[in-house]
C-alpha cells in the first residue's frame, strides 16, 4: 500500500510528488498524459511584481512562488537535475509611460517583501534593443532583473525524476477513484487496483471528471490558451529577457532559436484543443507592431493548453468535502508555473499532516451544483 496516490502529473502533481517522496513517503504518481496540459504548453514567466492585480491572496502565492525557485532549483541541481528549464534573464515591460510609472511604483513598494526583484530600472529604446534586438517600437520600458522564465515541460520532468530518485513510483494510465461505502480507498487503472492512505487530485481542468463518482463538483472552468512558437536565426536569444507588452502580449525565448509569442485567453465549456485563425491573428496583431521583423520568421509550433480557472481567479487547495483522506489543488490559471511548484510543496505538507506556510483556508474550493 502507498501512503499517497497522486492523480495528475502537471506542475502541481509533480511538485507534490517530489516533496512527499523527499519527506520519505511512499508515493505513486499517475498521469494519462492528456493533450492540452497547461504545464506543458505554458511559456513560464516568473515575474509577479509589476502586476496591477489587486487580489492580495493571489499575490501572496505568486510572490512566494517566485522566491521558492531560489531554493528549489539549487536543490534539484544537487540531485543532478541540471535541465530544469529555469533561467533568470530579467523581464522587460513595454507600455505607455503612464502605465510604466504605475508599474515602477508598484514594484518599488513591493521590494521590501520581495528581494528577488533585485533591480528595477527604466530603459530607453536603445537599451531595450540591446537586451532584446528584435524590438523596434516602444514608448517606455521597465526592467526587473530578478524576472525569470521556465520551461514547464522540463521542470515537470526534473521534479518527477527527483521524486523517483527519492523512491516514488510513476505510472501512465487513466485512473479513476475506488469508493467503498462512501470512502475513497484506492484507484483503478488499466484493470489494476492500487490502494493508499491518502489521495491527492491535481488533474487540472479534468478534476471534476474524477469527482463525479463522489457526486461532487468544484467551481472550475477551462480557458484555452494558444501560443505561437517561432523560429529565429539569432543564437544569442537564450540570454534575452522576457518581454511583457500591451494587450497581454508576451515574448519568451525559451531555447536557442525559438521564440514564444503568447497568449490568447479563450473561455471554454469543453476541452476543445483546435487551433484557430482568430487566435493566431490575435497573437500576431499584438506582436508585429512591436517586432515587425517577425514577418520574416517561420512558425515552428502552435501550442495549445487548457488553463484551469475558478470564478474569482484564485487557486484552491485543501481536503475534499466529506473526504478527509482526499486532497486537491487547482485553479492556477495563467500563473501555473509561478505558483505551482510552491503550492505543490504546501499541498505535500497538508497531506502529510504538517502545517503549511500559508493560511490554506483562504484558498478552500467552492462547490457547485452537479447540474451547473
Amino acid at each position: 500500500m502507498y501512503s499517497h496516490i497522486i492523480i495528475g502529473a502537471g506542475i502541481l502533481g509533480a511538485s507534490t510528488a517530489y516533496h512527499l517522496s523527499k519527506a520519505g513517503e511512499r508515493v505513486l504518481l499517475v498521469d494519462r498524459k492528456e493533450p492540452g496540459r497547461a504545464s506543458h504548453a505554458a511559456a513560464g514567466i516568473i515575474c509577479p511584481w509589476m502586476t496591477q492585480r489587486r487580489n492580495k491572496a493571489w499575490y501572496q502565492l505568486a510572490n512566494n512562488g517566485a522566491h521558492f525557485y531560489k531554493t528549489l532549483i539549487p536543490e534539484l541541481e544537487a540531485l543532478g537535475e541540471t535541465s530544469t528549464g529555469y533561467q533568470q534573464v530579467g523581464t522587460i515591460a513595454l507600455h505607455e509611460t503612464s502605465k510604466i510609472e504605475k508599474m515602477e511604483t508598484i514594484a518599488q513598494n513591493r521590494f521590501p517583501e520581495a528581494p528577488a526583484i533585485e533591480r528595477i530600472e527604466r530603459l530607453d529604446q536603445d537599451r531595450v534593443k540591446t537586451l532584446f534586438p528584435l524590438v523596434e517600437q516602444i514608448e517606455d520600458a521597465l526592467f526587473v532583473s530578478g524576472g525569470a522564465r521556465v520551461d514547464g515541460r522540463a521542470l515537470c520532468a526534473a521534479l518527477i525524476r527527483g521524486a523517483v530518485e527519492h523512491g516514488a513510483t510513476v505510472l501512465e494510465g487513466d485512473a479513476s477513484l475506488i469508493v467503498d461505502k462512501g470512502v475513497v480507498t484506492g484507484i483503478t487503472m488499466e484493470n489494476e487496483q492500487y490502494s493508499a492512505e491518502q489521495f491527492i487530485l491535481t488533474a487540472g481542468v479534468w478534476l471534476n471528471d474524477l469527482l463525479r463518482p463522489l457526486d461532487l463538483k468544484i467551481d472550475l472552468h477551462p480557458e484555452k490558451g494558444q501560443i505561437l512558437q517561432l523560429n529565429l536565426t539569432d543564437s544569442t536569444s537564450t540570454t534575452w529577457p522576457v518581454v511583457m507588452g500591451q494587450r497581454g502580449l508576451y515574448l519568451v525565448s525559451i531555447h536557442e532559436g525559438k521564440l514564444i509569442v503568447g497568449s490568447t485567453h479563450e473561455k471554454q465549456t469543453d476541452y476543445d484543443l483546435k487551433p484557430t485563425v482568430k487566435g493566431m491573428h490575435a497573437l500576431l496583431n499584438r506582436a508585429l507592431p512591436v517586432l515587425p521583423s517577425l514577418e520574416e520568421t517561420t512558425i515552428d509550433e502552435l501550442r495549445i493548453g487548457l488553463r484551469p480557472y475558478t470564478k474569482n481567479s484564485l487557486p484552491v487547495i485543501g481536503p475534499l468535502q466529506n473526504h478527509p483522506n482526499v486532497f486537491l489543488a487547482n485553479g492556477l490559471g495563467a500563473s501555473g508555473l509561478t505558483i505551482g511548484p510552491y503550492l505543490g510543496s504546501q499541498l505535500a505538507k497538508l497531506a502529510n499532516h504538517q502545517t503549511p506556510d500559508i493560511e490554506w483556508t483562504t484558498y478552500e474550493p467552492t462547490y457547485v451544483s452537479l447540474d451547473s
